[in-house]
């Protein structure tokens, strides 16, 4: 369902439940991988093994030796040189997205169980205006949970952000207004206003960001490429 949402030159690999491990024969983590999760809990080790072994797919895909992903700054991949990419992971299903820095200024990908939001979350993340226009849609298609789409939205635009400015974005500094869809189909486009100065790429400061969502399998996805001009 990733790939979908993303142009031909990125390479998108996702597995469901432990798939990924099993299928790819990347499970055993890198040392300094294993050292990163040493003690953390069941649920987290496996999280961080099936998206690495999905990052490592895509690496190979590329031409790019498989290699480690360690977290870096606020948590951030630190790819291979030469590459950008975006990882996520919620109950059951991992991604990552990886493409060549020529081709693409920078990327954010997310999956969300396609579920309400929990109670006192959408006040948290949603701007007045969006909470407004999330009713709108959820009067005109009840069948999409559209809090949630607007959450993963905000963090594909936080996953696009980061490697551009090396800075935090707020919840509040993105508005962002999603397409309804198709009407034969549980998929469209959003796009996602910066309320605050935007990276400048290609010599030109950004404005916003262009998405594309996606419902199926009861999961929300959803994407932002950013291209060099």
């Amino acid at each position: 369902m990733i790939e979908e949402l993303l142009p031909d030159t990125v390479v998108a690999v996702e597995a469901h439940g432990d798939e990924g491990v099993a299928e790819f024969g990347h499970g055993p983590l890198y040392p300094e991988e294993e050292a990163v999760v040493a003690r953390a809990v069941a649920k987290r080790r496996r999280e961080f093994t099936v998206v690495r072994s999905c990052a490592r797919r895509a690496m190979e895909k590329l031409g790019v030796s498989a290699q480690a992903v360690l977290p870096g700054e606020r948590g951030a991949p630190r790819w291979p040189a030469g590459l950008t990419g975006s990882m996520t992971h919620c109950d059951g299903y991992g991604a990552a997205a990886l493409v060549r820095v020529a081709d693409l200024a920078s990327l954010g990908i997310d999956a969300e169980p396609h579920q309400p939001l929990p109670e006192g979350v959408l006040s948290a993340v949603a701007l007045p205006a969006e909470a407004e226009r999330l009713r709108r849609l959820a009067a005109d298609r009840p069948e999409v949970h559209w809090d949630r789409l607007l959450f993963s939205a905000k963090e594909s635009v936080y996953k696009a952000w980061f490697p551009l400015t090396r800075e935090w974005l707020d919840f509040s500094e993105a508005d962002i207004e999603i397409d309804a869809g198709l009407e034969d189909g549980a998929r469209g486009t959003f796009r996602a206003r910066l309320l605050v100065p935007g990276p400048v790429v290609g010599g030109r400061r950004l404005a916003h960001f262009d998405g594309r969502w996606a419902v199926g399998r009861g999961l929300v996805a959803t994407a932002i490429t950013v291209p060099h001009a």
